[in-house]
């Protein structure tokens, strides 16, 4: 990875946490007031739809790609636990983590120590969350629970957790926390989804399901799926998102 970060003017840095330890980046070329943290999705593929895969670390990291392409200043990006692990790291890693429990309870406080450090290192006020697919459920419940967030932005996001599961004729999540079942809060409104028209993962019809109950600005792509076109068109969508600088 650092082969990767150093070219781009990415640090990279362990973060510990009481449960996890997290594998942060972090760009730092000036001062921001909101700074931007993309949050990774759930990792490598599944090799089929009942066993996970044994290492979750992303082969194609989204979210990573698109914090690359953020203008800002400064930009931070942030794995979910047990990605990016060595060998031993994750033999000690529970695969649940990656699978039924990935958006459980103690995961959202480590990513929400994770992100509380972040801000503190950059001198930012308040902060921005952008997320794809899994990357963006846990971008929502985060939103929904920390009083610093400017807004937030998801990106073929299975928002309707149970409604997705049981459409596509998953496992439930038992154990994780599903954003549609939250109680509802003004910082909905501060968000914008974006959904791909063609995303067979998500369905578009998942997120309207969210917005609908909840709220926010949701943008269905013509032409998009589940990992096409993010990155591509990333700047070009990033201008769409619209801006929450001047609230308090």
């Amino acid at each position: 990875m650092e082969t990767w970060a150093a070219p781009r003017g990415f640090r990279t840095e362990v973060i510990e946490t009481g449960n996890f330890r997290l594998f942060s980046l972090l760009r730092q070329r000036g001062a921001v007031r909101t700074l931007p943290i993309y949050i990774e999705g759930d990792g490598a593929p599944w090799p089929s739809a009942f066993q996970p895969p044994r290492d979750p670390t992303p082969l194609q990291p989204v979210s990573l790609a698109l914090a690359a392409r953020d203008p800002a200043p400064t930009v931070a990006y942030l794995g979910r636990p047990c990605q990016y692990l060595d060998e031993p790291e994750l033999a000690h890693c529970d695969s649940a983590y990656w699978s039924g429990r990935r958006f459980s309870p103690e995961v959202l406080a480590a990513m929400d120590e994770a992100i509380g450090r972040l801000k503190l290192r950059t001198g930012a006020q308040r902060i921005r969350l952008i997320g794809h697919s899994g990357g963006g459920v846990v971008v929502a419940l985060l939103a929904l629970r920390r009083d610093d967030v400017a807004d937030w932005v998801t990106l073929a996001a299975p928002l309707a957790l149970t409604v997705w599961t049981t459409a596509q004729g998953l496992t439930p999540l038992a154990g994780s926390l599903d954003p549609m079942a939250q109680p509802a809060a003004a910082i909905t409104r501060r968000a914008t989804h974006f959904a791909g028209a063609d995303d067979a993962v998500v369905p578009a019809e998942i997120i309207v399901h969210f917005v609908g109950a909840h709220g926010g600005r949701l943008e269905v792509l013509a032409d998009f799926d589940h990992d096409c076109c993010w990155v591509r068109d990333w700047a070009q969508l990033l201008r769409r998102v619209p801006s929450q600088e001047g609230e308090p």
